[in-house]
């Protein structure tokens, strides 16, 4: 299994920093990395929301469908999706720090099926700067819209 651990400090409240990560309608107009997405569900962004993501990879648009896991308001969330074979499960933790926020950003990629389970290793090599570099693009981006 795969497993990606990044943290970000964000110079603004953990109210408006949880408030910008999970503006999921508002995220291809705030990450560079999203050239589209779309919320799947209707009503209010929390457990069971679905959303459809869009980027560029490996130099090729890329799709995948992601539901919301689980969501504690200002505290954390996570996205689950499959994919390829496995199982991607991405969390957000915030702690408060003063007038700061911390933000704590773990992926773990599990492999199901067989295929994915025998490539596990090249594919690890292979996709886990490109997460990491994507991911990295991401906090930035949202901890610039935070804090402004």
């Amino acid at each position: 299994m795969a497993t990606i651990n990044m943290e970000r400090t964000v110079h603004a409240p953990i109210e408006k920093v949880f408030a910008t990560f999970t503006d999921l309608r508002g995220a291809a107009n705030h990450i560079n990395g999203i050239t589209k997405l779309e919320v799947l569900t209707d009503g209010p962004i929390g457990v069971g929301t679905k959303f459809r993501e869009t980027r560029i990879m490996f130099k090729k648009e890329a799709t995948e469908e992601l539901e919301i896991t689980s969501f504690e308001p200002n505290q954390s969330y996570s996205v689950g999706s499959h994919s390829c074979g496995a199982e991607f499960k991405t969390t957000f933790r915030f702690i408060p720090k003063g007038d700061s926020t911390e933000v704590l950003l773990n992926i773990n990629c599990k492999p199901v099926t067989l295929f994915a389970k025998i490539v596990s290793p090249l594919t690890t090599l292979m996709m886990a700067p490109t997460m990491k570099k994507c991911m990295t693009g991401d906090l930035n981006d949202l901890a610039a819209i935070a804090e402004a």
